[in-house]
């Protein structure tokens, strides 16, 4: 007959105090969560995305206008993909993301940080 499992290594002489005190860490963390000295950090209670708190304003407001940049040239394309009041609604949505892009952008060269391209509207 085959054998489907390897024979067990040869028998150490294994600390019993060790072995219990892992064994008791070990149920500890999966039966007593509150028991833990650290607990994660408190998730916010709505939205699926957080910002990291470590962030200065400035790279927070690049990284917005490089956002609305994009959101911009997408709706932009999709405005000249198709016809009708569609149409209008992408055109509409590209003009609102062009307000707020200088919106963000003016407090951007509030902040003292990098010069963005002067842009009107």
């Amino acid at each position: 007959m085959i054998k489907h499992s390897p024979n067990p290594p040869p028998h150490q002489n294994y600390d019993s105090n060790l072995l219990q005190e892992a064994a008791s860490r070990a149920i500890s963390h999966y039966l007593n969560p509150a028991n833990q000295t650290h607990k994660p950090a408190e998730s916010p209670l709505d939205g699926l995305f957080t910002v990291r708190t470590d962030l200065d304003a400035e790279t927070l407001l690049v990284n917005a206008s490089q956002d609305l940049a994009s959101i911009s040239v997408m709706a932009s394309h999709l405005a000249f993909e198709i016809d009708g009041m569609q149409r209008d609604i992408a055109l509409g949505i590209c003009r609102m993301l062009e307000g707020v892009q200088l919106l963000v952008e003016g407090a951007l060269s509030e902040t003292g940080g990098a010069n963005p391209r002067p842009r009107s509207v």
